[in-house]
């Protein structure tokens, strides 16, 4: 029957033209149809009807006849799937097909807004590009010549599904060191390939479709398009700015709940808003969790881009310090923010042991494992990198100073300082599209940010401005601006 669950008594429906359920013996039924008419159930809200196989076999004068093996039944914890019934009837032609089409679930994940416009830069000369999330700083030569070695060394072959022992050994200690935080590398560390990939194995064993899971925003959008392409329900619940900080609106949380709530995902430091969570706030995210009985993700890949520290180098504090080992809690991390590895795709999630080992089988069957030689440029990357990142952390802190002195000179913005990533994102007064602003400013000046609108709920008026660029890019770029808000301000 498939993971749904249907029983048997249930499995055989007939849909009139109206498409109400009604009960049928097993055996050919008949369907009357428009052309290409989709399927629905609105006769029992709450379930969702999959039918998984349909032969038809007659058609008469506009009168297809099928016989149904199998229609899946959905409650709560079950199906979600929209369907189309691909066919066409013409009295005088008979039966016809329709090309298929692309998955109403797949059409329904958006196209990301950052690459939207990333991809309009990408055709032009000159752009100072600050836009994406990554520095222009190369990756490290430690970390290329460990890479080059592994080749040597002839790492080209298959690892083990959850990554090389000694780089999940290797991780273990790290967050020993920094965090004061135990893990058993054997059942509660997976690399992955990415951070992006940590997110995607996290949700998949998090959510079944059907379920619902609240996201902070503005976030990354990355994080609620993966809960949608698991045919689950994004909720998205935006940081409101009070006091010159944005914060955590528990009451909304509170409100958003339903019975098909699964999942809390946030991201400390915050991309694009460089919040990072007080341990206050993580400790009433982890007890709201327990309360709900919900899973929570913890998005920390910028966790040593950290300013608000006597010592640069010190990470934000992970999730993990609050949490159990038997607690619902789980951390997406990647190499690729801290040590200018964004090319690399290597990550690693943390997860209970139950979760370790179910993620640990689906990487199988997503991508068996991460490259087996980048995993040895991030166990350089471990042992080596904390100078090259103190030295990194010193050049973001100095461009993180310089744009804020610089925006909050400029007509109309509200900038709040981030403690956390390498993100600035200035509310813009009277900013209703914040694509086409982007568009615009892209076209005239050839400066490229990322529309606030990306970012999800709270994201629109706002504008993402990277500054983990070199600053002979910020410079000229915080002029053009500076410039374009001045005119823009004149032409109302």
């Amino acid at each position: 029957m498939g993971e749904g669950g249907a029983s048997a008594e249930d499995a055989l429906y007939s849909f009139d033209p109206a498409f109400s359920l009604r009960k049928k013996s097993t055996g050919y039924v008949p369907f009357m149809f428009p052309p290409a008419l989709p399927l629905s159930s609105p006769s029992r809200p709450g379930f969702v009807y999959h039918l998984e196989f349909i032969n038809l076999f007659k058609s008469d004068g506009g009168q297809a006849f099928a016989s149904i093996d199998t229609l899946g039944v959905s409650s709560d914890n079950g199906y979600n799937w929209d369907l189309l019934l691909c066919l066409e009837i013409h009295p005088t032609r008979g039966l016809q097909a329709i090309m298929p089409t692309v998955a109403t679930s797949a059409q329904k994940v958006p196209q990301s807004r950052i690459r939207e416009l990333a991809e309009a830069a990408m055709k032009m000369e000159g752009v100072f590009k600050l836009y994406f999330g990554e520095s222009n700083v190369p990756t490290p030569e430690y970390i290329k010549r460990a890479a080059i070695k592994a080749l040597e060394e002839g790492y080209t072959f298959y690892t083990e599904n959850a990554g090389l022992p000694g780089l999940r050994q290797d991780l273990a200690d790290y967050y020993r060191r920094l965090q004061g935080v135990e893990l058993d590398p054997r059942a509660e560390i997976i690399v992955t390939a990415s951070g992006l990939q940590a997110l995607h194995v996290g949700i998949r064993c998090a959510l079944d479709p059907g379920d619902e899971a609240l996201v902070l925003t503005p976030a990354w959008p990355n994080g609620s398009a993966i809960i949608q392409m698991y045919n689950a329900v994004p909720v998205e619940i935006s940081h409101p700015l009070r006091d010159g900080r944005y914060t955590i609106d528990f009451a909304a949380l509170q409100d958003a709940l339903t019975p098909r709530t699964r999942l809390l995902v946030y991201t400390s430091p915050s991309n694009p808003l460089g919040w990072v969570a007080t341990e206050e706030e993580q400790e009433r995210l982890l007890e709201f969790a327990r309360r709900h009985n919900l899973w929570l993700l913890a998005d920390e890949v910028y966790d040593r881009l950290y300013y608000r520290v006597p010592e640069l180098g010190v990470p934000a504090p992970s999730i993990l310090r609050k949490a159990t080992r038997d607690d619902a809690v789980m951390v997406a991390q990647s190499f690729s923010k801290t040590y200018c590895m964004t090319g690399w795709r290597v990550g690693w999630l943390i997860a209970r042991r139950d979760v370790g080992r179910k993620a640990t089988q689906l990487n199988e069957f997503i991508i068996s494992h991460a490259p087996s030689f980048t995993q040895r440029a991030g166990q350089a990357a471990l042992k080596y990198g904390e100078e090259e990142l103190r030295k990194m952390l010193g050049r973001l802190k100095e461009n993180r100073d310089f744009c804020l002195a610089a925006l909050r000179q400029m007509p109309g913005l509200t900038v709040p300082s981030p403690d956390g990533a390498f993100y600035v994102f200035p509310k813009i007064d009277g900013l209703s599209d914040s694509f086409a602003f982007c568009m615009r400013l892209l076209e005239e000046t050839k400066v490229g940010i990322a529309p606030g609108v990306a970012f999800g709920a709270g994201g629109e008026g706002s504008v993402r401005i990277c500054y983990a660029a070199e600053r002979e890019i910020l410079e000229p770029a915080m002029e053009r601006l500076a410039c374009f808000l001045s005119q823009r301000k004149s032409e109302k």
